[in-house]
């Protein structure tokens, strides 16, 4: 079955989906994105995407395409085309196609809407959860404004691939004073020495991960002690667990940073209890 993909207002074969030379996403990043989990075919987390990306285009003074309840519809539609039971559902909003000018189209133009779905490998995630993963650290060099889920994602990727040379799955980024801001796709976690769960906490230097307000609420429920509080990278090196939160990679165990085993090296208990617990809850 060929991939299917929804472009403003219809929906079309992947590999004969087009956007203007002359949009605004890809001329200047001027647009922005989210991710839904998809499993069992259902969206997952769905009203927590929805309303980080109604956020991030009212930061960027995007009009939005259309309503949350018609917006859900095309998600949907496009899931079912692509039959995706396990996997994502993608969104991508542009300000728009106009003359390339770096101010805005005056008078506004309609924004550019773009959705795909893909399915995920079970067994890729399973391996990652069973074995654990090794992440890189790099400088953060992006933009001020991690909290907007913009396309401007170029920093990531030059992290990311660096990473992957380094065989690590995600690169966790750094700070001017050496603390782990986030992955390139993902929010950090440690469980600390004193057996404290900590994070970030949120501002403008992270993403708000949705799957990361998730996680805190289910530690609070079960009594885990929780710090959103900055650590190092040596603090990580010398944590009883690591791990990280995304969307498509719910809770998965950090096993190695850098060069240095984290615990013995496998994943570990408060890790593991988390996302059994996050597995269980209804979509």
């Amino acid at each position: 079955m060929s991939a299917i993909a929804y472009v403003d207002g219809a929906y079309v074969a992947l590999r004969t989906a087009r956007v203007s030379i002359e949009d605004r996403g890809f001329q200047f990043g001027d647009a922005v994105y989210e991710v839904w989990p998809v499993r069992g075919g259902l969206l997952r987390d769905c009203d927590g995407h929805m309303a980080r990306l109604y956020r991030s285009l009212s930061e960027l003074l995007i009009a939005p395409p259309m309503g949350p309840a018609a917006l859900r519809a095309v998600l949907r539609e496009t899931v079912r085309r692509n039959r995706v039971r396990n996997g994502m559902a993608y969104l991508q909003v542009s300000r728009g196609r106009a003359p390339r000018d770096h101010t805005f189209p005056s008078p506004p133009v309609r924004p550019t809407v773009v959705v795909t779905a893909k399915a995920l490998s079970a067994k890729a995630q399973n391996a990652r959860v069973e074995n654990g993963v090794k992440v890189t650290t790099a400088p953060d060099i992006r933009w001020a404004r991690r909290d907007i889920k913009s396309v401007n994602l170029l920093a990531n990727v030059l992290a990311r691939q660096a990473a992957k040379e380094d065989d690590a799955f995600e690169a966790w980024l750094l700070d001017g004073e050496g603390f782990v801001t986030e992955g390139t796709a993902s929010n950090a976690w440690i469980v600390d020495a004193s057996g404290a769960l900590r994070t970030r906490p949120l501002s403008n230097d992270i993403l708000h991960g949705v799957t990361r307000a998730t996680v805190l609420q289910l530690a609070r429920e079960r009594h885990v002690k929780v710090i959103e509080a900055p650590f190092t990278a040596a603090d990580a090196k010398t944590a009883r667990e690591a791990f990280m939160t995304g969307a498509t990679n719910p809770i998965v165990p950090v096993v190695v940073i850098d060069d240095a085993k984290v615990s013995d090296g496998k994943p570990g208990p408060v890790t593991l209890a988390l996302r059994r617990a996050y597995l269980a809850l209804p979509a």
